[in-house]
């Protein structure tokens, strides 16, 4: 398996990745959310607000992580929340996931971005580090539907000290739908 940071030109499979994914595991209206999403974010989303990695297998699309820049009004740390991850349903379980989510946290801490945010499963994202948040502590840019899955990490060591909000985030993921 190789990971990059290049997805120029590879949109395309990169949203049908997403829909696939979601659609196996979350039924078609879900798989058609996130392929939405994915295409929002990645035609409507500053480049210095985006980063998407992905992973490859023999020339296949197997996996992709597409973090964007959350913005705390009172803080100038520099934080991204990943939002959304896949795995291709039939490379699931495999450690694509975990060795994608490796690569891309460290390529963040390479470029210096402090704090690494989320909102999914505190048992599979905990393998690589998230922990659970608080919400008082670190603000969400929208309201939670279920508050124990916001979970992040220093990427610069230590704790996730408070970040002072309020927070928004990019357009794409500026719906309470997603949240």
């Amino acid at each position: 398996m190789q990971h990059s940071n290049t997805h120029k030109g590879r949109e395309e499979d990169i949203i049908g990745l997403f829909t696939a994914a979601f659609t196996a595991s979350e039924g078609a209206e879900e798989g058609a959310l996130i392929g939405r999403l994915v295409r929002d974010l990645l035609t409507r989303t500053a480049l210095d607000d985006l980063r998407v990695f992905v992973t490859e297998d023999g020339g296949a699309l197997i996996g992709g992580a597409i973090f964007t820049r959350l913005t705390y009004a009172q803080d100038s740390r520099s934080v991204f929340i990943l939002s959304p991850m896949a795995v291709a349903p039939d490379r699931q379980g495999e450690g694509a996931g975990r060795g994608l989510l490796r690569y891309a946290l460290d390529a963040l801490r390479g470029a210096g971005v402090d704090i690494a945010l989320t909102y999914g499963d505190p048992a599979f994202y905990g393998k690589v580090g998230f922990l659970p948040m608080d919400e008082a502590e670190v603000p969400a840019p929208q309201p939670l539907s279920q508050p124990v899955g916001w979970i992040g990490q220093s990427l610069a060591g230590g704790a996730v000290p408070p970040l002072g909000g309020p927070c928004t985030c990019t357009a794409a993921l500026n719906d309470p739908a997603l949240w």
